[in-house]
């Protein structure tokens, strides 16, 4: 036959010497015999060099040997790992029943739908062979969406596939690991054989795991699991790898960084504020997009109540070297935070103000700390700390530790970092203090003096009002007091009056119905003369008319 050695640089260098000893040429005419598209080819031009159509496929060495296996009449291992590329080449080549029976497209999709699609591990290798222009083949032929649909299915039915679940720590929470502020659930996963381990989705490309976490959250899996995914995904890709990269791997962790923020659930609890500042850093290291840069420094905006110091801290790069830590970076965090609070109550606002007090606090003990650097971060602790109410103790003790760590700065400089501190807002035992600290510069000590006695004096001004006011109420109850004493007298004699008068009655009751009428007038208009309702016994000569009784 003519021209039938095909080229033997789409075998392995290994085929010479495999098990069966295939030989490195193949007959184009067995190709035609299992490939409608070969034939087709050949009869139109017998001399076509079919290696340029396979060419156009873009498919590895090891795939295209597997193809030649099969044409060629043995037996091929299909598995898991290559069954995704066998049938989109038995596809591009229409290897079907109709062409030749048992061909390689049944075999390779009866394999891909018995044995793939059920089972997680064995989907998550098959899915994992996809590159390249094999994505996009894939995806033609409906090889990506059944992936797809397999994976959500069977993590829906057992989210712990994902991973556990995170334990958020609050940020006043103790904890041996000071790192990090999150960790995985040690609790046991569910539905998990022990002896079982099941294949990880951080193994997956970015290509590739992205549109499985989207197809994840659209079809409802509980997004606590998908978080604990994309946790470990950044683990994997970014957080593990050390400084010196190369410029492809930082490119690459780049790409991670900004998909993963795109795909975090926007709920607030699910994502922790650490892991959140975390991934702003190596953001911030990697040059990411100014849209992911936002977007994480708007989420952490919104659940700042939940940072701790060590979130704070994020290095300066780029054009604010001259800083230690970025400041502006922290000042849209907090213009985030407070745009989106609509707690009526001020809780989150305090802690937030004590939160930026005590980062301040963390900074002032960094030797290496630029005095421009802490009065900018004092100063925006303050602006913090307006609408709260609270003493500007927390900024005194701040400054306090930078002037112990940095003794080397001459008086001016000194006075310029006490000139924030405002005196009228702190406690009296701040005063105390600052009226013996010989850290302090004279003029600032002197002004705490002064501050003091204005307060002392308006302490002693408020107390004398106090007395005033107590003085008075004391005065007034007195008054209340004697006439109510003269009230009861009254009311004593005038009982006794009636207790006489009533003995009266009682000893005149043998007399005659005159002297009795007499004696009761007399004895009632004596009474009312007692209790004012007359003045003398002459006004007494009212005329009292008797009811008239009408006939019945």
């Amino acid at each position: 036959m003519a021209n039938r050695n095909m080229s033997s640089t789409w075998l392995s260098k290994n085929a010479s010497s495999s098990e069966h000893e295939l030989p490195l040429s193949l007959d184009r005419e067995l190709w035609a015999s299992k490939s409608a598209k070969i034939s087709s080819l050949l009869k139109g031009n017998p001399k076509e060099n079919i290696n340029t159509l396979l060419q156009d496929f873009s498919a590895n060495p090891e795939i295209i040997e597997l193809v030649a296996r099969f044409c060629h009449g043995f037996e091929i291992n299909l598995a898991s790992e290559n069954v995704i590329p066998l049938i989109c080449i038995a596809y591009y080549l229409d290897m079907t029943e109709t062409h030749s029976s048992n061909n390689l497209l049944k075999k390779a999709v009866t394999l891909f739908e018995q044995k793939v699609l059920p089972n997680w591990n064995e989907t998550i290798k098959a899915f994992r062979s996809l590159n390249g222009s094999m994505l996009q083949q894939a995806a033609r032929i409906g090889l990506l969406d059944a992936c797809l649909d397999s994976l959500v299915e069977k993590a829906k039915a057992n989210p712990c596939l994902l991973g556990d679940p995170l334990i958020i720590k609050n940020s006043d929470e103790d904890s041996g690991d000071e790192k990090e502020g999150y960790r995985p659930n040690a609790r046991r996963r569910l539905f998990v054989v022990l002896d079982w381990k099941s294949e990880d989705l951080s193994t997956l490309s970015l290509k590739l795991y992205q549109p499985v976490i989207r197809a994840m959250v659209e079809q409802g899996v509980q997004l606590q699991y998908v978080m604990a995914s994309l946790c470990q995904y950044l683990e994997e890709w970014v957080f593990s790898s050390g400084d010196n990269m190369s410029i492809y791997k930082r490119n690459c962790q780049r790409d991670v960084i900004e998909v993963v923020e795109g795909l975090l659930p926007t709920e607030k609890g699910l994502v922790p504020c650490t892991l959140l500042f975390k991934m702003l850093r190596h953001a911030i290291l990697l040059e990411s997009s100014n849209d992911c840069r936002n977007g994480l420094e708007s989420r952490i905006g919104k659940q700042l109540d939940h940072a701790t110091v060590r979130d704070l801290l994020i290095p300066s790069q780029g054009y604010a070297k001259e800083m230690q830590y970025d400041i502006e970076c922290l000042r849209r965090i907090l213009k985030h935070f407070y745009s989106n609070y609509t707690c009526s109550e001020n809780s989150g606002l305090i802690v937030v103000a004590e939160l930026i007090e005590d980062f301040l606090v963390e900074l002032a003990s960094d030797i290496d700390l630029k005095i421009d650097t802490f009065i900018a971060f004092a100063e925006m602790s303050i602006a913090v700390s307006s609408g709260t109410q609270k003493n500007s103790d927390g900024i005194y003790r701040a400054i306090d530790i930078y002037l112990d760590k940095h003794r080397f700065l001459t008086e001016l400089e000194r006075e310029e970092v006490c000139k924030i501190l405002d005196c009228h807002k702190m406690s009296p035992e701040a005063w105390e203090h600052a009226a013996k600290n010989e850290r302090l510069p004279l003029r600032f000590v002197v002004q705490v003096l002064f501050v003091g006695q204005l307060r002392l004096q308006e302490h002693k001004d408020t107390v004398e009002k106090e007395v005033q006011l107590l003085d008075e109420n004391l005065r007034r109850e007195e008054e209340v007091r004697i006439e109510m004493e003269k009230m009861s007298i009254k009311v004593r004699e005038l009982e006794k009056e009636c207790l006489i008068m009533k003995k009266e009655i009682e000893n005149n009751g043998c007399s005659n119905h005159k002297m009795i009428k007499t004696g009761k007038i007399s004895m009632w208009k004596e009474m009312k003369r007692k209790l004012g309702c007359i003045s003398s016994m002459n006004d007494c000569n009212c005329q009292v008319k008797k009811k008239k009784v009408l006939p019945k």
